[in-house]
């Protein structure tokens, strides 16, 4: 049974709100808790880093996953599922009192935040563009903002925790918001694959290959300081407030609508050229101001307001070169961005055996950057939107 929405908000609250517990409260909570859990003994820094690569396996296999189960018409209760299981593995990590078990479940989790991340986003844009409502279908990723903001709130107010427990105020909040958010979008009407003209041609080629290998860059570019900014700020012996962690997630808050308008006046194109150029700016400072607060602060303020831009630039520009390709288009970008994250974490470990310091690590993320803003010099014009 399918039932007809009176708006369009339902269905992009619901979104935002899976993307809360999939993204804010099941996988970047792990960046705020990574030095506290160093700290308690639960883990070493090489393996903080590895169950950072190990999640984004999982993210690759979970977005390959989504559009198997979307292919086969399995979509909408894939996702319903894929929710529910995201929240109970978040459960479980309050039980995982080492490093074998969390591995596992951080696996997990990034399989269920994949399938999630594709599908939720997918489908919702799917019932918006059939009810000519498809401009805002942004507006679903502020739930990936206040996640952050979430996740950032969540661990500083509940230091009193230890070691395993520190997972349970995420573990709480997340049960709820899987309830709500898998009844809504259970709700919606299920898509199909399209029968389009053009929906099985091939994504890649001359037009969109510079845009997804720079889309490419930018996931191992953004992904270090995502995942080891309060890391830094530890081994830097810097306590300061407001945390970085804080200000990237108040840098996210406003980037979707921000990205989002300049994207509409400048054209997509432009506005991501200035994007990764300002992303870029942002692990430079890291790196030119070693070992300073301020370093520290305009990395998180660039990276935070700049990641969630790249984002929605670059699907938008995708489907204007390849329009009928629906859930296939997202879950090629997001295998592309997600093979490049899980990299990044698997290259700084590398580095710590070899003895480098953490925040030099980040070189790596700045060449990826600047390898994305060059390429997207040979993406085609598009026409403001």
């Amino acid at each position: 049974m399918t039932h007809a929405h009176a708006s369009p908000w339902q269905p992009i609250i619901a979104a935002a709100v899976a993307l809360i517990l999939v993204h804010g409260l099941g996988r970047f909570v792990y960046t705020p808790l990574l030095p506290l859990l160093v700290e308690d003994g639960l883990l070493s820094l090489s393996q903080a880093a590895s169950l950072a690569s190990w999640n984004y396996i999982g993210y690759l296999i979970g977005a390959m996953l989504a559009l198997w189960l979307f292919q086969r018409q399995l979509g909408r209760s894939g996702l319903i599922t894929a929710i529910a299981f995201n929240a109970i593995g978040t459960l479980l990590q309050t039980q995982a009192d080492s490093y074998s078990p969390l591995l596992v479940l951080r696996l997990f989790n990034g399989i269920t935040n994949g399938v999630v991340f594709v599908l939720a986003p997918a489908l919702v844009l799917e019932w918006l563009v059939r009810h000519h409502a498809g401009h805002l279908s942004g507006l679903m990723y502020l739930g990936v903002g206040v996640g952050l903001l979430g996740s950032s709130v969540l661990v500083d107010a509940t230091d009193f925790l230890h070691a395993a427990d520190r997972w349970w105020p995420a573990a709480l909040l997340s049960l709820p918001l899987a309830a709500w958010s898998g009844w809504a979008l259970w709700r919606l009407p299920p898509a199909h694959p399209s029968n389009t003209a053009g929906v099985n041609t091939a994504l890649w080629d001359q037009a969109s290959t510079p845009l997804f290998l720079a889309y490419a860059g930018a996931g191992l570019g953004y992904i270090l300081p995502m995942t080891f900014l309060p890391a830094v700020a530890q081994q830097w012996q810097l306590t300061v407030q407001p945390s970085a962690w804080l200000i990237v997630a108040l840098a996210s808050l406003p980037s979707t609508w921000l990205w989002n308008h300049l994207g509409a006046r400048l054209g997509d194109r432009p506005a991501l050229l200035i994007n990764y150029a300002l992303q870029a700016s942002g692990v430079a400072a890291l790196l030119i101001f070693q070992q300073q607060v301020l370093g520290l602060w305009l990395c998180a303020a660039l990276v935070g307001g700049t990641f969630l831009g790249s984002v929605l630039l670059t699907q938008r520009l995708a489907r204007q070169l390849h329009p009928h390709q629906g859930p296939r288009l997202s879950a090629a970008l997001i295998a592309l961005y997600g093979f490049t994250q899980l990299l990044g974490p698997w290259l700084a470990r590398m580095g710590l055996e070899r003895g480098m310091d953490l925040s030099s690590t980040f070189v790596v993320g700045l060449a990826a950057l600047v390898w994305a803003w060059l390429l997207m010099w040979w993406v085609p014009i598009d026409n403001k939107s």
